[in-house]
């Protein structure tokens, strides 16, 4: 592990800006800390397990139980869900949200961009054990700047030579001071899937409004989250998180309440409280069909 921080840090790391270190339980990560703002990024999963702009509270919610362990999802700030979303289609006993949120990411770029804002790449490829889950080859990379706006951006390369359909999320987990005392605009009118109800498909006639386990796939929502129309706005911490994307025609809002919370050995009995899930997806009719060579990004920009 030494040896792998002191490699990185003598190729990827800006001074005064970006470092390499351990982190929980030794797994790697990139702390970036610029004039606008700090992050953190673990390389398992290329994890963003915090976002802070100067001056303002954190805007990611981590789980005070996440279990940093090799091989296993970490509970918190954005995992990156692909190639699949939820259960796999076929084989319930393949891993749910795909295998990219487990596997250790290699580092491809940093650099400093002329606003100060502070950038870094990772990449995943397909390997003798991603091909056993799923039979295709890939690049996969995810482009993260940390900013006064948190800018993430997630590339899929189809590098084989025949057609995959690929899903996907940036599963974002946002901080909240009392879930019930906040409300989420942009997503007025549009249906969803209630999978708290058997998946039965509803309209959105309000503001979104957290008071029960909340679990919905929202439909054609590809001309929302864009120019800070979806929102959460936070009575308590007086604030707007707004959330900006591309490339997902998907928007998931999660909440898994107090049963379902208190079921979950990551995840704290009263976090449900301080938390909401806001995802830009491609899920279930919004794959993407890439041929070789094709590429898709699902990207998402995240600021107060």
């Amino acid at each position: 592990m030494e040896n792998q921080i002191e490699s990185l840090n003598a190729q990827f790391a800006l001074t005064d800006e970006l470092r390499f270190q351990p982190g929980e339980n030794g797994l790697p990560k990139a702390q970036i800390n610029n004039g606008l703002a700090s992050a953190e990024v673990y390389l398992q999963g290329a994890h963003i397990t915090a976002f802070q702009p100067r001056g303002s509270e954190p805007v990611l919610w981590m789980s005070s139980l996440a279990q940093f362990q090799r091989n296993k999802a970490i509970r918190g700030g954005v995992p990156v869900i692909w190639p699949w979303f939820g259960p796999h289609a076929i084989d319930k006993h393949k891993p749910q949200h795909g295998f990219a949120r487990t596997m250790e990411w290699q580092v491809s770029t940093t650099k400093t961009l002329p606003d100060g804002s502070t950038l870094l790449q990772l990449q995943l490829n397909d390997t003798s054990a991603t091909r056993a889950l799923w039979p295709h080859a890939f690049e996969l990379n995810l482009t993260i700047t940390v900013g006064t706006e948190l800018t993430i951006e997630l590339t899929s390369r189809n590098t084989g030579e025949k057609t995959f359909t690929a899903g996907g999320a940036l599963h974002s987990y946002f901080a909240v001071g009392d879930v019930k005392k906040i409300h989420i605009d942009g997503l007025l009118g549009r249906h969803y899937i209630d999978q708290l109800d058997g998946n039965r498909i509803k309209q959105q006639n309000d503001a979104v409004y957290i008071r029960e386990e909340v679990d919905r796939i929202y439909f054609d929502t590809e001309d929302t989250c864009t120019e800070g129309i979806c929102a959460i706005f936070d009575a308590q911490l007086l604030r707007q998180i707004y959330i900006k994307r591309s490339g997902s025609h998907t928007t998931v809002v999660w909440n898994p309440w107090e049963n379902k919370a208190k079921a979950m050995a990551d995840f704290p009995d009263g976090g449900y409280r301080q938390m909401v899930c806001i995802e830009t997806a491609n899920a279930v009719d919004d794959v993407r069909h890439l041929a070789p060579g094709e590429t898709h990004t699902l990207s998402q920009i995240i600021g107060l």
